[in-house]
C-alpha cells in the first residue's frame, strides 16, 4: 500500500483511539508474538523506540523487559497516546511522543532498539525505513510486522465483481519490504508470513470492526451515489460464497521482519547476538512454547 492521505489516517486513529483495544483482537495476538521474537536475540538496549505504538501495550511490556532502558511510544494520532497515558504508573513509566515515523524526533545513531506492529502499511515503507536507519545506532536492532497483499483477499475479490474500483487497499508483498531494507542499509534482514483468519457473521460485522480499529482508511476509492447503498448490498451477497460454518471469513497476511543496523567492523556488539536465521527462529519458538505448554 502506498502512502495515502495521512492526515486522514491520523483522524481516523484519533477517532478509534477509545473503541480500538476492544475491536484489535488480531493487533494483539500478532503484537505478543512479535514482542516474543526478541527473546531469541540478547539485547541489553538503553533507548528503545515503539513505533507506531498506538495505546501502548506494546510499549509498558518493552519497559519491563528491559526495565534500564528510556523507552518511547511514538505515534502519529495523539488519541491513541492519551488512551496509552491512562496506562501509565510511577514504577513503569515511558514517554510518549506524538509524531511521524518520517520524522522522528531523535538524535541520529540515539536508538538501541525499534519495534513497530502492524504501522508500516500506513506509511511509504522505503521512506519510513531510512529514518529508522538514520535513529538507529550501530548494531541496533528493527523488528516489525505488517499487512501483507493477502489482507482482506475475501474483501478485495468480492468487491472485483461488482466493478472495477479499487475498494480495499493493496499492501506491499514481503520480498518488497525485503529489497527496502536492503536499500535503506540494513544488515541481515529476516523476514517470514503467516496468515491468520478472522471469522464474522455478516460484513457489516467485518466493517463496524474495521471503523473501531480506525482502519477503514483500509478501504480504497469510495464512489458516491449507488455505492453508499446498492453496491455494498450486492457485495455482501457475493461475500456470501466464503461462508464456511455459519461465519463468513476474513484474511490477514502478516509479514514479520527483523534487520541489524550495520556497524564499522564485522564485530558483534557486546550484549547482542548474531542474527538468528528464519529456521532456527521457528525452532526455538516451537521449543519454547512445548515448555510453557506441553499439549502444544
Amino acid at each position: 500500500m502506498m502512502p495515502g492521505d495521512l492526515c486522514g489516517i491520523r483522524r481516523s486513529f484519533n477517532r478509534a483511539a477509545s473503541s480500538y483495544d476492544a475491536a484489535a483482537v488480531l493487533q494483539a495476538e500478532i503484537r505478543t508474538l512479535l514482542l516474543e521474537r526478541l527473546t531469541l536475540t540478547a539485547l541489553t538496549p538503553a533507548l528503545v523506540v515503539d513505533a507506531g505504538a498506538g495505546t501502548g501495550h506494546a510499549s509498558y511490556v518493552l519497559k519491563r523487559r528491559y526495565p534500564k532502558a528510556q523507552v518511547v511510544a511514538i505515534d502519529a494520532a495523539h488519541g491513541m497516546l492519551r488512551v496509552a497515558e491512562k496506562q501509565s504508573s510511577w514504577w513503569r513509566p515511558i514517554s510518549r511522543v506524538c509524531a511521524s515515523l518520517y520524522a522522528l524526533p531523535l538524535a541520529t545513531a540515539s536508538v538501541d532498539l525499534i519495534i513497530s506492529n502492524l504501522a508500516l502499511h500506513w506509511c511509504d515503507p522505503e521512506a519510513v525505513f531510512a529514518e529508522f536507519r538514520r535513529v538507529l545506532a550501530p548494531q541496533g536492532f528493527l523488528s516489525f510486522t505488517s499487512f501483507g497483499p493477502e489482507t482482506l483477499r475475501e474483501l478485495r475479490t468480492a468487491w472485483a465483481q461488482i466493478d472495477s474500483y479499487d475498494h480495499v487497499n493493496t499492501f506491499i508483498d514481503m520480498h518488497d519490504l525485503g529489497d527496502a531494507l536492503v536499500r535503506a542499509g540494513f544488515k541481515g534482514p529476516v523476514l517470514d508470513m503467516d496468515r491468520y483468519t478472522l471469522k464474522y457473521k455478516d460484513v457489516s460485522a467485518l466493517t463496524q470492526d474495521l471503523k473501531a480499529m480506525g482502519t477503514t482508511r483500509v478501504l480504497g476509492h469510495r464512489q458516491k451515489g449507488l455505492t453508499s447503498s446498492i453496491k455494498p448490498r450486492r457485495m455482501a451477497a457475493v461475500y456470501e460464497e466464503y461462508r464456511q460454518g455459519g461465519l463468513l471469513p476474513a484474511t490477514y497476511e502478516i509479514v514479520f521482519g527483523q534487520a541489524w543496523a550495520p556497524t564499522a567492523n564485522t564485530q558483534t556488539r557486546a550484549g547482542i547476538d548474531a542474527t538468528v536465521s528464519l529456521q532456527e527462529m521457528k525452532r526455538q519458538l516451537h521449543s519454547r512454547n512445548a515448555v510453557q505448554d506441553p499439549a502444544l
